[in-house]
């Protein structure tokens, strides 16, 4: 039978959905992006650093934060800004896109559109249930499950297809006044191709997909914390409100999840030529090769467990800003775009 009149088929309102996703969290991860930099900058420096506290040489937040002003000026705390925004663009992008469409395959709503305000009330949403039984209502299922299935699905799509540009960002972050500088992204990018080939590109990616565990955290407790204050009231979530829970929950993330940020930052920093140099002597001088469970181990033989913690102060200070201004920007985006998709 044909749709009634304004009526819009479910696989259009799917789709608009998806775009909106996409468009609400590039512009969440672009706000978030510029406005934290100079602590991403401070905290990968942190993360890279081989020093041990007390050691000389060792440089905390306020001898990294000197010398970067000392020798680059305002504009060192930028470094690494053209990467970062290429690929938080993409990042938020896919990830949101993948996880509001796997809930939304399931009946359930967009992250943003979860308002008890919404013309249908989510106990009333179906989704295809794996039993003879039929369709069930989503609010009769823990949605903890869906939310977890959905966040480490989505963490591992926007990771395998973002990693080189982190790596490129990881390694403007981290240069030396003594290498010779990148001049921009693609000058990296092609640095970084012919000197150690594509597989560079690809370093760190199994502390990253190792990393998944963040999020499957970060936005089931995220949407827990948006319901608990929620409660009986039929009016939206406040900025504020959305600004806490996003930053209590990612605080938890942030901390739980840590140790596997320290590793990938020591990998994606490792150089290894394509090929073994031979030195004037004649001999073959060979590059290490450490990898996830090597590195790791190195870090607590030299550094102490400690050492996988390296940064995490500054890091709060940083991802938990970064996420509420990305959240933030993400609901509100999402309630605008989600406005004018239905007056449509």
């Amino acid at each position: 039978m044909p749709s009634a009149a304004g009526a819009q088929p479910k696989s259009k309102v799917k789709a608009k959905w998806t775009a909106n996703s996409m468009i609400a969290g590039a512009g969440g991860g672009l706000v978030a992006s510029v406005a934290t930099c100079p602590l991403d900058v401070i905290k990968t420096k942190l993360q890279a650093q081989r020093k041990i506290q007390g050691q000389q040489g060792y440089e905390g937040i306020y001898d990294t934060a000197r010398n970067i002003l000392r020798y680059d000026g305002l504009r060192g705390l930028y470094r690494g800004l053209g990467p970062t925004v290429l690929g938080y663009l993409p990042t938020w992008a896919i990830y949101f896109a993948v996880y509001d469409g796997i809930k939304s395959y399931f009946g359930e709503p967009p992250l943003a559109l979860q308002a008890p305000s919404r013309p249908s009330k989510p106990a009333d949403t179906l989704y295809p249930a794996a039993q003879a039984k039929g369709y069930q209502p989503v609010m009769r299922e823990h949605p903890w499950s869906l939310h977890i299935l959905s966040a480490m699905t989505a963490g591992a799509a926007s990771t395998c297809c973002t990693n080189p540009l982190w790596v490129i960002k990881t390694r403007f972050m981290t240069q030396t006044r003594d290498e010779v500088r990148y001049r921009h992204t693609l000058d990296a990018a092609l640095t970084i191709y012919r000197t150690e080939g594509i597989r560079a590109f690809y370093r760190g990616l199994l502390p990253s997909l190792l990393g998944i565990a963040h999020v499957a955290v970060q936005f089931p407790l995220y949407e827990q914390l948006k319901v608990w204050a929620q409660g009986v009231s039929d009016v939206p979530l406040s900025s504020q409100t959305i600004l806490l829970c996003s930053a209590i929950a990612k605080m938890t993330a942030s901390i739980a999840t840590y140790p596997h940020e320290v590793v990938r930052t020591r990998l994606q920093t490792q150089k290894r030529p394509i090929a073994d140099e031979m030195s004037s002597d004649g001999m073959i001088k060979r590059h290490p090769r450490g990898g996830f469970i090597a590195t790791t181990q190195k870090i607590i033989t030299k550094e102490g467990w400690t050492g996988l913690y390296r940064g995490l102060s500054v890091n709060l200070i940083r991802t938990v800003p970064n996420s509420a201004v990305t959240m933030l920007t993400y609901e509100l985006l999402m309630r605008h775009l989600s406005e004018r998709t239905t007056s449509y």
